[in-house]
């Protein structure tokens, strides 16, 4: 729950920080010259992708945990019972031994949302964050399109 309050204020800070900046631009476009008319539809774009960015992100973060707590109720989620290091570190080896049979998993079944989010985990613990985050997406466009 921690972590949520924290996202929130951190969502509102940066929906502060694009209204400042829609303000300027705004203050720039109506400014009448040549010059500040084209600085403020440039600057206009940070606010708009920002946003865009923004959205793209909190709904995919509830994606994933709706997907997450559909694995739960049905308990089968992976444990978290990898080595650490004493600094808290997952142990690279063990995480690559563990990796190996999850993404046979995916291979056997493509087509299955639960295959894709544990190798979506199996990455991150393998500290491949691109590839986690790209087998996420996967999970849950395959989710949708079983929905």
């Amino acid at each position: 729950m921690r972590s949520r309050w924290i996202a929130g204020a951190l969502v509102a800070l940066l929906l502060l920080y694009v209204a400042l900046v829609a303000r300027s631009a705004y203050g720039l476009l109506i400014s009448g010259e040549a010059l500040g008319v084209g600085i403020g539809v440039a600057a206009l774009a940070i606010p708009v992708l920002t946003v865009w960015f923004l959205v793209r992100e909190i709904a995919m973060a509830r994606a994933v945990d709706r997907l997450a707590g559909i694995m739960e109720q049905e308990g089968s989620l992976d444990p978290d019972d990898l080595p650490r290091s004493p600094g808290g570190r997952i142990d690279r080896a063990a995480a690559t031994e563990a990796f190996a049979s999850v993404r046979a998993d995916v291979e056997a079944d493509p087509q299955a949302w639960r295959g894709w989010f544990r190798l979506a985990w199996a990455y991150n613990d393998a500290g491949d964050r691109r590839r986690a985050r790209s087998s996420l997406r996967t999970a849950v466009q395959l989710e949708r399109r079983t929905r």
